[in-house]
Formats: C-alpha cells, structure tokens, sequence
C-alpha cells in the first residue's frame, strides 16, 4: 500500500489525520469520510448544533450519501427532521424535482433527485442545507436550487469543513477549513 500524505484537523474535540488524494493534475484535496466514522460524526453534529443553536429553521437537506451520517446524527441532537436528495430516480418518487451538479471528488456531473413525498414536506419551511464538505459550491448551488424550487427558503448552509479559498465560505456554518494543495 501506498504512504500517502495526511493533514491533521481537530473537530469538536476529534482529530483525524486525512488522506490527500490527486484530484486533477497537480490538485490534491484532503479527504474527508465520515462513513463508519461515528465518533467524528457525532462530534460534528454536537459542534454544528451548537453553531446554529439561534437560528430558526425546519429542517436540514443534504445529498446522497457521504452526508447521510451527518444529517441523521444531528437530526438527533437537535430533533429536526432531514430529507436526503437522492442522486438517481427511482419509481416510488413520483413527480420529483431535480437539477445537475458536478462534484470535485467524483470529477463527473451528478444529478440531485428530491422525491415527490420530500417535495410536500418541505414546501414553505425553512432550510438549512448540509453537507461534510463544501468546496466549489456546485452541490450547495444545486441543493439551494432544488429546494427553492420546491418553494422552501434557504436560511443557512453548514458543513463540518470548507475547502478551497476560505473568504468564499464566510457565510457557511462550518467546523474546519481545507485548503487545497497544489504542486
């Protein structure tokens, strides 16, 4: 196995050392996975709840999947509901919503799916949109988009890190900062 490089972050009290991985030539990004991660999940809910402890809101919305444990753990802490956007259409969603994006990590268009029954929960509610890592805006873009259309308000974005040029994110509610490094 290869040796690869880390970058050290402290979350609420976690620390992890994350991978950086090549994600274009002469760009690479520190990885950020909180699947089977619940300890740094968990943390990073607490941390995240208690950021937004003020604001008013109804309910957090956030893409498949890596998000998934995040939006469920903090879910729990503050005991407001979560609607995941799904990534591909099945039958059962009905007359769903959706909209493209392109992921950095993925380096591919990506489309965002929010479900019929979703759509109804959400319409005149106020959302915070989640995710573990907002980097070029795209999926953040998408998910703002998607969930206005629906006829809810966006009211705040929150992620456990940010990455990328860190005046870009300032309104975000967010744990961490990655900067991106570059050869």
């Amino acid at each position: 196995m290869e040796i690869r490089d880390t970058y050290p972050i402290e979350i609420n009290g976690v620390k992890r050392d994350l991978v950086l991985f090549e994600v274009a030539p002469g760009l690479r990004i520190a990885i950020l996975n909180i699947l089977g991660d619940t300890e740094l999940t968990v943390a990073a809910a607490e941390g995240l709840a208690e950021r937004m402890r003020d604001l008013d809101y109804d309910v957090f919305i956030t893409a498949e999947a890596k998000s998934i444990p995040l939006a469920h753990a903090i879910s729990v802490v503050t005991r407001k509901p979560y609607i995941v956007l799904r990534k591909a259409y099945k039958p059962y969603m009905g007359d769903a919503l959706e909209t493209e994006t392109h992921s950095i990590t993925t380096g591919r268009k990506q489309t965002l799916i929010l479900d019929e029954k979703d759509h109804a929960l959400i319409a005149g509610k106020k959302a915070v949109v989640l995710d573990d890592v907002i980097s070029t805006g795209s999926t953040l873009n998408g998910m703002t988009g998607i969930i206005e259309q629906a006829g809810a308000e966006v009211v705040a974005k929150a992620a456990i890190c940010t990455e990328g040029e860190p005046g870009d994110w300032a309104d975000v509610y967010a744990l961490a900062h990655l900067p991106l490094f570059k050869s």
